[in-house]
This record gives C-alpha cells, sequence and structure tokens, in this order.
C-alpha cells in the first residue's frame, strides 16, 4: 500500500522551490506533539520556526536542528510566516495567533499540520485513552528494525532514537493520534491501533457517549485495504466495532481475541509470554515492559508486523530491543535498596495498571507521589482517582498541574486526600506543597522502600532530582 511521496500542502507546492519558500511557524513549539512535527518538517526542507512561554530541552534540541525558537509571544515573531501552526495548549488570545488571523495566513492546530503530513503516505495511526506512546513508540522501534525506515512522530522520547520523531525514507508514517481534542478525527490512515476507550477528557466531551461517537467516527476513517486493530477486551470498543465492514483484528489477554497470549510470566520490569493467532501458535515473546497491559499492548504491534508480512522472528527481535519510552514506568535509580520509578500516569486506569505492575516489584513498602494533572480531571474523577491511589501503601499528594486551565472551586489536592480518607480511613495520606516533597519523601523512605512519582506535569523534573539525592545518600 504505498504511495507517491508528496510536499506538504501540494496545492499550494507543486515543486521542490515552492517547498522550499514555505516558512511554517509553529505557537507553542516546545510542546512534544509540536515539537516532533516542526522537526520532521525541517528535515524535509521546510523554514521553519517557533515560540514558546520558556527554554527547555526540547527547545534546545530544536535550535540545534536551525530552528529559530524565540521566548514568550509576540505578534512580530510571524512576520514572515505562509502558515502557523498552534499547539492545543494556545490561547485564543495568544497574539501570534491573532496576528496570524488579522494577516489571513493559513492557520492549522498540531493534528491538521500532522495530518497534512500523513497524507498520501502509509500511515499508521495509534490512539485510545491509555498506552498511545508506548504503543507507537513499539510500532516505531519495529519499523524501524524491520528495515521499512518509517516516518514516526510520537508523544514522548523514544529511547531507542532519543527522540520523538525520526524522518524515513519509506513512505510509511507512524504517529499517535491524541484523542483528547477530538483532532484525531483529521487522520484517515491505512492501519488503526485502539488500545482502550475510557471516560477520559471530559471537560472536551460532552458525556460517554460523546466518546464513543468520536472513537467509532476515528475508526472508520480507517482506509479501505487497510485494517484496524483493536482490543477485544474493552467492552466499549466490542460495542462500537459491531457491524465494522472493513477488515479488523481483535487482540487482548483474553482468548476470545484474534491476538491473545498464553503462560504469561511477569518479572519486575519485563514480561514473557506465548503468542497466539487464533488457535495458531506464534512465538514466545520477550518484552522488556513491566504490567499485562503492556503485554496486550505489544499484542497489537505484533498484529500490525505479521498484517505488513514482518517475519515472527524479526518481531521477537524487535519487542526483546525495546528500550521503552521516557517516564513510562521508568526506574530512574536503584541504590541503598530504594528503587525509584517514574511514569507519566495521569487517569485513575492508568495509576491503577501501574500500581499493579509495581506490586510485582518486591519491596518492603509502596510510597507514591502523585501529582494530579488539570482541575477539570480531578473534578470529574475524584472517587475513581481515589480508589486507584489506595493501592499505596503511603501517598504523598502534591498541587495539581493546571495545564491551562483556571482553578475550580472545591477541587484541590487537599479534597484528594481527604476523599482518600474518607473512603480508606486506614490509608496513609499526606498533602505536601511541591517544593518540600523531597525533603518529607526523604525524611521517611527506607531501604527497600518502592517510590513512585506519578503525573503529567513537570513532576519529572522533580524525580530526576529525587534521583540523585536518594544517590547521594549514604544510608537510610
Amino acid at each position: 500500500m504505498m504511495r507517491q511521496r508528496k510536499t506538504f500542502f501540494t496545492e499550494n507546492a507543486p515543486g521542490a522551490i515552492a517547498l522550499l519558500s514555505k516558512r511554517i511557524h509553529f505557537v507553542g513549539i516546545g510542546g512534544i506533539g509540536m515539537s516532533g512535527i516542526a522537526a520532521i518538517m525541517m528535515k524535509q526542507g521546510y523554514r521553519v520556526s517557533g515560540s514558546d512561554i520558556k527554554e527547555s530541552l526540547i527547545t534546545g534540541k530544536l535550535s540545534s536542528l536551525g530552528i529559530k525558537v524565540r521566548l514568550g509571544h509576540d505578534a512580530s515573531y510571524i512576520s514572515d510566516a505562509e502558515i502557523v501552526v498552534y499547539s492545543s495548549a494556545v490561547r485564543e488570545d495568544n497574539p501570534e495567533l491573532q496576528a496570524a488571523k488579522a494577516k489571513g495566513l493559513r492557520i492549522l492546530k498540531r493534528a491538521e499540520a500532522l495530518a497534512q503530513l500523513m497524507r498520501d503516505k502509509a500511515s499508521i495511526a495509534i490512539s485510545g485513552a491509555h498506552g498511545k506512546t508506548t504503543t507507537c513508540g513499539l510500532t516505531g522501534h519495529l519499523l524501524l528494525q524491520a528495515g521499512f525506515s518509517p516516518t514516526v512522530a510520537i508523544g514522548g522520547i523514544l529511547r531507542n532514537i532519543g527522540d520523538n520523531s525520526c524522518l524515513g525514507k519509506s513512505n510509511f508514517f507512524v504517529a499517535e493520534a491524541d484523542e483528547s481534542d477530538g483532532t484525531f478525527l483529521y487522520y484517515h490512515p491505512d492501519y488503526s491501533i485502539v488500545t482502550n476507550i475510557d471516560r477520559e477528557h471530559l471537560d472536551f466531551y460532552k458525556n460517554w457517549q460523546d466518546i464513543l461517537s468520536a472513537y467509532k467516527k476515528f475508526i472508520s476513517h480507517t482506509r479501505d485495504g487497510g485494517c484496524l486493530f483493536c482490543c477485544g477486551d474493552d467492552p466499549a470498543i466490542r460495542s462500537i466495532t459491531r457491524g465494522y465492514k472493513k477488515r479488523m483484528l481483535y487482540f487482548g489477554l483474553s482468548g476470545e481475541n484474534d491476538f491473545y497470549p498464553r503462560n504469561l510470566l511477569l518479572n519486575e520490569f519485563s514480561s514473557i509470554f506465548d503468542c497466539y493467532y487464533r488457535d495458531g501458535f506464534i512465538a514466545r515473546m520477550h518484552l522488556p515492559l513491566a504490567g499485562r497491559h503492556n503485554i496486550s499492548n505489544s499484542l497489537a504491534v505484533i498484529a500490525l508486523g505479521l498484517e505488513l508480512g514482518i517475519k515472527p522472528r524479526r518481531i521477537e527481535e524487535a519487542l526483546d530491543s525495546f528500550k521503552g519510552t521516557e517516564r513510562r514506568f521508568q526506574l530512574k535509580a536503584r541504590v541503598n535498596g530504594i528503587k525509584l520509578i517514574d511514569d507519566y500516569g495521569h487517569h485513575p486506569t492508568e495509576l491503577r495498571a501501574t500500581l499493579e505492575a509495581a506490586r510485582n516489584i518486591t519491596h518492603k513498602r509502596l510510597l507514591v507521589v502523585f501529582q494530579p494533572h488539570r482541575f477539570s480531571r480531578t473534578k470529574f474523577l475524584m472517587h475513581e482517582f481515589a480508589e486507584s491511589l489506595s493501592l499505596a501503601d503511603c501517598i504523598i499528594l502534591t498541587d495539581i498541574y493546571a495545564a491551562s486551565e483556571e482553578p475550580i472551586q472545591g477541587v484541590s489536592s487537599e479534597v484528594l486526600r481527604d476523599k482518600i480518607k474518607e473512603k480508606h480511613p486506614q490509608a496513609e495520606v499526606i498533602y505536601v506543597k511541591k517544593e518540600k516533597v523531597i525533603e518529607r519523601l526523604l525524611s521517611i523512605v527506607g531501604s527497600g522502600d518502592l517510590v513512585l512519582t506519578v503525573g503529567a506535569g513537570d513532576i519529572g523534573k522533580l524525580s530526576d532530582e529525587l534521583a540523585e539525592r536518594i544517590k547521594s545518600q549514604n544510608t537510610f
């Protein structure tokens, strides 16, 4: 299903000279999704610039590629831009966005720009409430290892390549399809993967039916001649795929799926399982990722690989060599009998899966430092957060990371703490301001403890500092 490679916005840029003349400005270029697209376009020959509110490792990397990155936001930054791309975190009153509208420039959401890059490619889009980044990273890694030379755009750092994107030489394009604001409906992939559906992004979606309708439309966008891969263990997915007419394969932990595992062996940071397709044994797979949920996600990638004609032995080798993605159950330190793991989980379902995986690791106590992400998510899922976090032996809650939201009256980490205590009176749970978390944790952690820092905000930086502090301690 190989298509001829075309240039971006071919209706406006029919040749190489026109392509190189395009100047594209990214508002919020430091975001993990935006930066990957910007880097790909820079490597394709576009003239790329961008702005972001603050300097970061990502903006530094983009600058090293030759992309002009300015700090802050100012209307003058788009002075010679022809196309402006903006992220979902950018407000409508952003001066660059306002100036672009006043000048009549073409303005695209991040997903629209990515959809343009994927157009006329043999595209693979991975979506789902949870597990997108790991599944997308594993998909990209498999195709890279199998010699497909794909272009890849991931919502995280793929540790095998040390980046969140790469420009390939073939017509294959692997991308993470973000459902958070409905923009995954811009994509029309040849191959679609849906890992699960959950009550998430309730600040955007009106209700559960609205979420299901969006996913149903997304899977309908899979092109004729391609294939849909979806988790058959998820009742919501089963409900929206009834009557689906195009080619589809189910994956999951249950033997009722097309692809499923047997003889599972769950280790501390890896898994081993026999992969089956219906009644036929494929291979015994070694996956360097913890948790049953990652076995399920890997089955989607195995199924895709076989659909693309990749030999089972090559798939085995790719899975075995996968290093994961940054901040996905990532071991940051193992010293003085203490293990520190950092994870991006920010939804109750993700927290539960992460804590269940952690329970498979030998430890004396499981200590969790959780930074809630967004006031709206904390409000809508307060009960579910309380249940998931109760799996830990000690819970340290710190301030809610607002992202682009305004505070909501009556929603705070202190309220979440009280909810946990109300439902689980014996739970050891405390609230600590972020700047005091490290000192508080170091005062209570001891040899044999397993510490998890969890959240989608800036808690990853706290985890890095905590790792250094733990390593510098001689005894506990």
